[in-house]
């Protein structure tokens, strides 16, 4: 049976913490900044985990 590769596209988008957590970066945190509050700027700063109805798919995605 041959290997599952990895894609890569989603490898780069999204990390396996130590204790295995998916997480990911926050969307929306590129283009019009100067209408975004702070407060908001700054919650996109933190990494959110992948929600649970996506965790299947994205660790097989991944290999994990």
């Amino acid at each position: 049976m041959p290997k599952q590769k990895t894609m890569k596209g989603l490898a780069k988008r999204v990390r396996v913490t130590r204790n295995g957590k998916l997480v990911r970066r926050n969307s929306w945190t590129s283009h019009r900044l100067h209408q975004k509050s702070k407060k908001h700027k700054r919650k996109d700063h933190t990494e959110q985990p992948v929600s649970k109805a996506d965790r299947k798919t994205v660790r097989r995605a991944l290999g994990v």
